[in-house]
């Protein structure tokens, strides 16, 4: 059951695209890397937290800090450093609070996804991780004013929500019955 909700939101997914008119191969080439390289990252963070070689904190510092050096290079090479000190906000104490809150806001979002990892699979916590963006994906069909609507489109994008939701359930109501069916010996002194 639970490969089947998976292969209806492949499935979905590829109906949608089929009938994307906004079509750019790049940007599809892009989301692809992106889904190969975060589902290397969960399987990834799943194995370590098991090996309980680094612990939540540790695989947190140590993902910070590998991604440091990358992130000063693209900034650098795309020349985004300079405007980034020029920032004239850096003075405004109103921005710093709002920087400060967004670095601690990140922190909490990577705190979560691991958390997420290490009680339940990186596949559960990618599914979660699509149903958060299923509000934002109807919203900005009539907020955003890009979204070229087709009927084609539209319906493989709602087989892959429903394939996402189903796969929750199944996941978290399987969770549950382990959880409840667990018997815990009870002793009493005599």
């Amino acid at each position: 059951m639970v490969q089947g909700t998976v292969f209806c939101m492949i499935g979905g997914a590829l109906i949608a695209a089929s009938d994307d008119l906004a079509f750019d191969f790049l940007g599809y080439l892009f989301i692809m890397i992106n889904n190969v390289c975060t589902a290397a990252n969960g399987v990834y963070v799943k194995k370590k937290l098991e090996s309980k070689e680094l612990g939540k904190y540790g695989l947190l510092f140590y993902n910070a800090l590998f991604m440091l050096l990358p992130s000063i290079v693209c900034a650098y090479l795309s020349g985004e450093i300079k405007p980034a000190l020029d920032y004239d906000g850096w003075k405004n104490p109103w921005f710093l609070g709002q920087f400060g809150l967004s670095c601690v806001m990140g922190f909490i979002l990577m705190y979560s996804v691991i958390l997420c990892t290490q009680h339940n699979s990186a596949l559960t916590t990618t599914i979660v991780g699509c149903l958060k963006n299923t509000i934002i994906t109807y919203a900005g069909m009539v907020v955003g004013g890009d979204y070229i609507f087709s009927w084609t489109n539209f319906m493989g994008l709602n087989i892959s929500v429903l394939g996402s939701l189903v796969y929750a359930f199944i996941t978290f109501a399987k969770s549950k019955d382990t959880k409840s069916s667990t018997v815990v010996p009870v002793v009493t002194a005599a």
